[in-house]
């Protein structure tokens, strides 16, 4: 009788479900700027539902409202976070030279920009969010990337603005060369890092 027991009776009994934990404020902003960033990668930042934002978060649009009290401040927070996530993934290796460092942080700079264009054009032109903040995002890049170059390569603070103007040369270099489809670009990317590079110290002699 007792052998007659089906597999059923001997299963483990069932567990309760997973009580699911109440984020914080701070941990439910990051939560919903998360989201949005990862969406933003496709899709023009002014095209993106909150209602599928909020969704996805399990919240309702209305409790989006309260960690973000406009749709404009939810846009920016997801800018700003996209502009820091560009400092990082343009880190060069501190360890190597500052030649080195600069070759590095142009190239990924470049990289980074013709995988985002649409992006970068937003961020550049202020696309899709009207605010003038917009533009303090767009400058932290460039004032993080800026400080990087100067610190490689040991760049006075008085010829600060010689290579903060670089970058904006070779940012519009990126976005001219990312726009041509890869197998018409007249020169690869390599080249393109190359002339980036050598702009740089020409600008900086002749600033001497």
């Amino acid at each position: 009788m007792l052998n007659s027991m089906s597999d059923a009776d001997h299963a483990a009994p069932a567990q309760p479900p997973a009580v699911r934990r109440r984020l914080s404020a701070d941990e439910r902003r990051r939560q919903l700027v998360a989201i949005g960033l990862a969406r933003i990668v496709e899709t023009p930042i002014q095209d993106l539902s909150l209602d599928d934002i909020a969704t996805e978060a399990g919240i309702s649009r209305g409790l989006l409202f309260h960690y973000f009290p406009t749709k404009t401040d939810f846009y920016l927070a997801c800018i700003a976070a996209a502009g820091r996530r560009m400092l990082r993934t343009t880190a060069p290796d501190e360890g190597a030279t500052g030649e080195e460092q600069v070759e590095t942080v142009t190239r990924l700079m470049i990289e980074q920009i013709e995988r985002r264009r649409g992006f970068y054009l937003a961020l550049v032109h202020g696309h899709g969010v009207a605010d003038p903040r917009v533009s303090e995002v767009m400058d932290s890049v460039r004032d993080g990337s800026t400080e990087r170059v100067m610190a490689a390569l040991g760049v006075p603070e008085a010829r600060r603005d010689v290579v903060r103007a670089w970058w904006a040369y070779t940012e519009d270099r990126a976005l001219t060369w990312s726009a041509v489809p890869t197998g018409e670009r007249p020169v690869p990317l390599s080249r393109l890092v190359e002339e980036c590079v050598a702009a740089l110290h020409a600008l900086l002699r002749i600033s001497s």
